[in-house]
């Protein structure tokens, strides 16, 4: 199917504008550019509280995660992980995807501002991403108002990072997650499968762009196929929570985001997916602006609706 026709009107206003690629850019560079493109979107919906908690990392250092509740009752606590090929996108940038979600699914958001590479590489986000979700549901009373249950979620780099923690969270014995989401999420290293290489997927991301992102975050390249970095390359998916898997038409992570879906099933994990057609890389994130993007959140939604209810 054809790229829709808003997404090609988006990309033909983007090309207007005559910058650089994204891996020709210095990740400062790289950044400045995601969040101009996020804020187009606009504000998200008003919030009952907002509030930033700083954690600790492993290292010492610390990283912040903002937290975000909706006026309504909190049906559950999600845990959500920022696209950006680890390098780029903020808690900040993503405020008003948070915010649209904490209102659509009446949840609790703990939107995490993990480090990014090339000042911290793997498996700097992926630490983490495991120390946000472990604070997220040892407060899970005092965030929601009482013990709901638990979602991670992502898109890109943070569709990985919540892949991770729940493989990370089966193999614990904990913390219990309802279901994980992941939106358009990189799974695998392998930068030369048949959606990776086709010409109809280099839009917004490109193989280049990935090259040019996991050269920052894992330069070693036999540390890529760690499942903490692959999370396709895990021995074993049984025991994982449920999930719901998002993956776009025109998308080099498209094949990779099904792979997975795919592993999780053949592991006895029940599996929703949908391929929606039309859509490039990061159209989830493009709300107010893409059609795709709420039907996208209608479907989140609504694979969501028995989670706390």
């Amino acid at each position: 199917m054809a790229l829709d026709e808003a997404t090609a009107g988006l990309l033909t206003q983007l090309a207007e504008a005559e910058g650089s690629p994204l891996n020709e850019m210095t990740p400062d560079e790289g950044r400045a550019v995601m969040n101009l493109l996020l804020g187009l979107s606009g504000p998200g919906p008003d919030m009952a509280q907002v509030y930033d908690k700083q954690l600790a990392a492993d290292d010492g250092s610390q990283f912040t995660v903002n937290v975000l509740v909706p006026d309504t009752p909190v049906r559950m606590l999600v845990v959500f992980y920022h696209g950006g090929g680890w390098v780029i996108g903020s808690a900040d940038g993503y405020d008003a995807v948070a915010r649209k979600l904490a209102a659509s699914l009446q949840a609790a958001v703990v939107n995490v501002d993990y480090r990014l590479a090339p000042e911290h590489r793997f498996p700097a986000a992926a630490d983490d991403a495991w120390s946000a979700l472990k604070w997220a549901h040892e407060n899970t009373a005092e965030i929601a108002g009482n013990p709901v249950p638990l979602v991670v979620m992502g898109d890109s780099a943070g569709g990985n990072l919540a892949a991770v923690v729940a493989q990370k969270a089966a193999a614990a014995g904990g913390p219990p997650i309802a279901m994980q989401v992941l939106i358009y999420p990189v799974t695998d290293c392998d930068l030369d499968n048949a959606s990776y290489v086709d010409p109809e997927s280099q839009l917004l991301l490109t193989r280049d762009s990935m090259v040019w992102f996991w050269d920052h975050y894992a330069p070693d390249k036999e540390s890529r196929r760690h499942p903490a970095a692959s999370p396709l390359h895990a021995a074993d998916l049984t025991g994982l929570p449920p999930a719901v898997v998002l993956t776009a038409e025109h998308d080099p992570l498209r094949d990779e985001g099904e792979a997975y879906a795919e592993k999780l099933r053949q592991a006895g994990v029940p599996v929703e997916h949908r391929r929606f057609a039309g859509q490039m890389h990061g159209f989830f994130t493009f709300i107010n602006l893409l059609p795709g993007s709420a039907d996208a959140f209608a479907y989140v939604t609504e694979q969501l609706s028995q989670v706390g209810a």
